[in-house]
């Protein structure tokens, strides 16, 4: 008779610790292998973790609402126990276990801050530790934080109650509201912004005051908008970016779709848009052009061995996550199509898994969903390169024909490539987007579905 440790398994990218929100098992219950004993949620997504060993759940590690970090063991399982089943030694381990203490939840990209919680006084509700440092990076008062309602057990706050919240509009308390004598406004503003010393960065110069007005309106950001915020910020102070264009004639590619849409979708039970499409010239191109599928690491370039394309998609919220499509190059169209409805759909739902979002080595993004025929974007750090595709519009343009050059009415699509210019010079970054260009131009529009 064994006793095993469950350990945190790693969750993707960038994500260091997690927040167990639920248990599915209780102490003393049989588990089998694979299934899912515990909820956790992580800054990113929230998933379930199963278990590695089937037997008995003998000791919760930690509790719910406590933080955890990866490679961490939270539970204790003991093998082996069909024979003893109603054996009363198994309900509890055979030696103390040493328990790490949970830290505090780190946000990836997010410049580091103070990182003790609060106390939150006589308030009678559970906090967790995730929702304690959620309220102070907010600066939510324990009077604020009070009168939050809570879905979660016996009334409890959980992570998503305090975001909606916050994405809601918060109401200010009176222990951290401005003086009831005047509207909100900032500190006042010094006569001559304060000069920063010769040696200092570029990056400690110091920020613009905001003068607030009597019609302006405070907005929070939520979590997620405050980590985009960051990693933007953070990969143009990374990488020297630069952008080439290219103007795609996708007429056959148009006509294409629509006249095989409708029987795709009976053949195949999968609704085909442009973007599957999209991504098979991209995977195409990455193959002929391995120099922007890479990632700089110091004075090494790192050319990834995987096509893995990230395709940004917006959220509900606004807000923005990009879920990857592992192999893309290794896929048809059919399996691309049925990649990218799940995909977008489960991002839709909040239904992602860490592994969904992790391990890109290349994005694009589609500007074209809101109408804009072009733009800059920025790239998603570790990555070197990222495409932007316009909005698909019928304009006039010439066409060479035997008998001489004419003027016709085709569908033109802008694509905007942004890359890094320690590693991706404009050549490589120019002949890339060329090439994906003449992948979608040269569609054949008799292809079959």
């Amino acid at each position: 008779m064994a006793q095993v440790e469950i350990f945190m398994p790693k969750l993707g990218e960038s994500v260091m610790e997690a927040t167990i929100t639920k248990w599915l098992v209780q102490e003393g219950d049989m588990i089998d292998l694979e299934q899912s004993i515990v909820e956790i949620a992580t800054d990113k997504v929230d998933s379930e973790v199963p278990s590695p060993e089937k037997g008995r759940l003998v000791k919760k590690i930690f509790a719910e609402g406590d933080v955890v970090k990866i490679g961490t063991a939270f539970a204790l399982v003991e093998t082996d126990v069909s024979v003893v089943a109603s054996s009363p030694e198994v309900s509890a381990p055979a030696a103390p276990v040493v328990m790490e203490a949970p830290a505090p939840a780190a946000i990836p990209f997010v410049p580091a801050a103070e990182t003790s919680v609060a106390s939150f006084g006589s308030d009678a509700r559970f906090y967790s530790p995730l929702v304690k440092n959620i309220a102070q990076k907010e600066q939510i008062s324990a009077e604020e934080l009070a009168h939050i309602p809570g879905t979660g057990s016996e009334g409890r706050v959980t992570k998503q109650d305090i975001l909606q919240y916050l994405e809601g509009g918060r109401k200010a308390a009176p222990s951290v509201a401005a003086p009831p004598t005047a509207p909100p406004v900032v500190p006042p503003t010094p006569a001559a912004p304060p000069t920063p010393a010769p040696s200092a960065a570029p990056t400690a110069a110091p920020k613009p005051p905001i003068v607030l007005g009597g019609e302006d309106t405070i907005v929070e950001m939520d979590r997620m908008r405050k980590m985009i915020a960051a990693h933007m910020v953070m990969s143009k102070q990374t990488s020297p970016h630069v952008t080439s264009y290219v103007e795609a004639d996708v007429t056959h590619m148009v006509k294409w779709r629509e006249r095989v849409k409708n029987d795709y979708e009976k053949k195949h039970g999968e609704k085909i848009t442009f973007t599957p499409i999209i991504l098979e010239a991209v995977a195409r191109a990455i193959r002929e052009f391995p120099g922007v599928n890479a990632s700089v690491d110091g004075d090494r370039v790192v050319l990834r061995g995987r096509v893995n394309i990230g395709m940004a998609a917006a959220l509900p919220t606004g807000n923005l996550i990009v879920p990857v499509i592992k192999d893309a190059d290794q896929m048809n169209l059919l399996g691309l199509t049925r990649k990218v409805n799940d995909l977008a759909n489960r991002a839709r739902n909040n239904k992602l898994d860490p592994d969904d979002i992790s391990g890109g080595t290349y994005t694009v993004t589609n500007v074209g969903t809101f109408g804009n025929v072009m733009g800059t974007p920025i790239i998603n750090q570790p990555q070197v390169a990222i495409l932007a595709v316009g909005a698909i519009r019928k304009k006039p343009a010439v066409l060479e024909t035997s008998e001489g050059d004419v003027i016709a009415i085709r569908h033109m699509m802008f694509l905007s490539h942004s890359y890094d210019h320690r590693v991706v010079d404009g050549a490589l970054g120019g002949r890339f987007v060329k090439r994906v260009a003449e992948i979608l131009e040269s569609f054949d529009p008799n292809r079959p579905i």
